[in-house]
């Protein structure tokens, strides 16, 4: 095989690697990309061809930040690390756009106003009880609405971040 894999790859840190490469000319190779990392060619190619179930912590994040790919980081909690598959968080870069109406449509005024009388009331009365665990479930899912478009406006921003920052 020569320098870089001539399959079609839906990999997401194939894709990040190759994305990265528009601007950085050393990712270009997995050869060099693999320096880069520290580990070996042929472990960049089991990681970005899917032949490693888990990809190690510490390479996910020098990805991460080598590709300025910070959902990489994400995308790790949520489906590689068993205790992060049941946070809610964005696992993509999405527009600027996207998020804000994404967000705007969770942040419904009148029900933000009803669950903010909610917590108050449940707070004043000594916390939650059985009585009010039903409401704060309610709660919770309405706030479960707006944690993913946060999450993601904080992906966009670190992304944009970092890239302004490497100019």
């Amino acid at each position: 095989m020569g320098k870089d894999c001539t399959k079609t790859n839906e990999n997401i840190y194939f894709k990040c690697r190759k994305e990265a490469a528009l601007y950085d000319e050393r990712l270009r190779s997995r050869e060099s990309a693999a320096d880069l990392l520290g580990v070996s060619p042929s472990s960049l190619a089991d990681y970005e061809l899917g032949n490693t179930k888990v990809v190690p912590v510490d390479k996910v994040h020098l990805m991460a930040d080598l590709y300025n790919a910070p959902q990489l980081r994400t995308m790790y909690c949520k489906y590689d690390c068993p205790i992060g598959a049941f946070l809610t968080v964005a696992t993509e870069i999405m527009s600027l756009d996207t998020i804000v109406l994404k967000l705007l449509n969770g942040l419904e005024e009148g029900k933000l106003t009803e669950v903010k009388k909610q917590l108050i009331s449940i707070a004043a009365t000594g916390g939650i009880s059985p009585e009010n665990v039903h409401s704060i479930d309610d709660i919770l899912m309405y706030l479960e609405r707006i944690v993913e478009p946060i999450s993601a406006l904080k992906l966009l921003c670190e992304k944009i971040k970092a890239a302004v920052e490497g100019l």
